[in-house]
């Protein structure tokens, strides 16, 4: 018997910035996470963490992927910078942003972050050309 019972799937995509610290300095990294298959769609790394940022890996998950039916993210100023907020608007995206102090809201990435960085980061000494060959594999 094949009966459709209407099932409805969402695409639910997340994004937050963070940062690590290298030799010499600092640096940023964002990506966009699709939350069912944990999939990374894209990503950045950069000596700064600006609105540049998040519309750079915005728009490549854009191009390659389709758009999501909702986009995440913390309530950060480049996330809640017009361009951005524009951008998923003009796309017909459902802005999602997690709560003041309220990590887990993003959990997905936030997840893929602390392993990324507990599993290999920490326990190497990267560089910022390192730490780019490293999300390349």
């Amino acid at each position: 018997m094949n009966k459709d019972f209407g099932k409805v799937v969402l695409t639910n995509w997340g994004s937050i910035i963070t940062y690590i610290k290298i030799a010499g300095g600092m640096v940023y990294l964002a990506a966009v996470i699709d939350w069912y298959s944990k999939a990374v769609l894209s990503w950045r790394i950069s000596n700064t963490m600006d609105t540049a940022l998040v519309m750079d890996i915005l728009d490549e998950a854009l191009l390659k992927y389709g758009k999501p039916e909702i986009f995440n993210t913390d309530q950060g100023s480049q996330y809640t910078s017009y361009v951005h907020t524009q951008k998923l608007k003009d796309n017909g995206i459902i802005i999602s942003m997690d709560g003041v102090g309220r990590a887990t809201d993003n959990i997905a990435i936030e997840r893929f972050w602390r392993s990324a960085k507990v599993e290999r980061i920490y326990l190497n000494q990267y560089n910022h050309s390192s730490l780019h060959k490293y999300f390349t594999l």
